[in-house]
């Protein structure tokens, strides 16, 4: 890309920015936030790394309060992991090809030929030392527009909270009975090196509830909390 390009890319960016944020003012940073390390290598540039380790926090603060507003009745355990889904690499990845970010990053040539503009690591790396730049220019209250619209699609997608896994269900209903969380221990195995068959069994104190089966000892322990749980373990 030419430094016309990403002129013409961050300008685009920048307006984008201001529509979601429904300011204009200058955000001070917003070059060093699209600036990847390998452009610095080769020009002196502040890069974008420490604004990440930032945005990071700063996108965490604001992800946790959208959450906690929406779900009220949900536990800390669902929010974690609706958390996760909403600030992890693909889902940062995805507002930033959204608003196309990549065309407002300044990479090193290196970086270029490997294709790394449209990494998702550099991506959500970038998407991150965006919201610091919004933060330090602006304060919390422009970081949580801009994070509210960075985790806007996914967010939409979660609906209700979700699930829990089957062992996270059946540890949550085993103590809320006041008995100690289950554990499970291997039966037995067989089968060749590459297609093992696990037979596991899962207990509360002493305490056999259900056995499972799985190609790997994790899957067997899955399979058998269903199991408990579809016994009624769970009452």
């Amino acid at each position: 890309m030419t430094e016309r390009g990403l002129e013409e890319g961050r300008a685009a960016l920048r307006l984008r920015v201001a529509e979601l944020l429904a300011d204009e003012a200058p955000i001070a940073r917003f070059d060093e936030a699209l600036t990847h390390p390998s452009y610095s290598n080769e020009t002196g540039a502040l890069h974008n790394q420490r604004l990440e380790f930032l945005g990071d926090a700063v996108l965490g603060l604001c992800v946790s309060e959208l959450l906690a507003a929406r779900f009220p009745d949900a536990d800390e355990g669902s929010l974690t992991r609706m958390r996760s889904a909403l600030v992890n690499a693909n889902a940062l990845a995805r507002f930033a090809k959204k608003v196309d970010l990549g065309a407002a990053l300044a990479l090193g040539r290196g970086a270029r030929i490997g294709g790394e503009r449209e990494g998702l690591n550099v991506l959500a790396d970038a998407v991150e030392a965006l919201v610091a730049a919004v933060y330090d220019a602006r304060g919390l209250d422009a970081a949580r527009k801009l994070s509210a619209a960075v985790v806007a699609d996914p967010l939409a997608e979660i609906g209700p909270a979700p699930a829990l896994d089957p062992k996270s269900a059946l540890q949550e209903r085993v103590q809320a009975r006041g008995q100690p969380a289950p554990t499970y221990r291997v039966v037995h195995s067989q089968g060749p090196a590459h297609d093992p068959r696990f037979v596991v069994e899962v207990l509360v104190g002493e305490e056999v509830l259900a056995q499972g089966e799985g190609a790997s000892k994790r899957a067997a322990e899955r399979a058998a909390a269903e199991s408990a749980l579809s016994k009624g373990a769970e009452r």
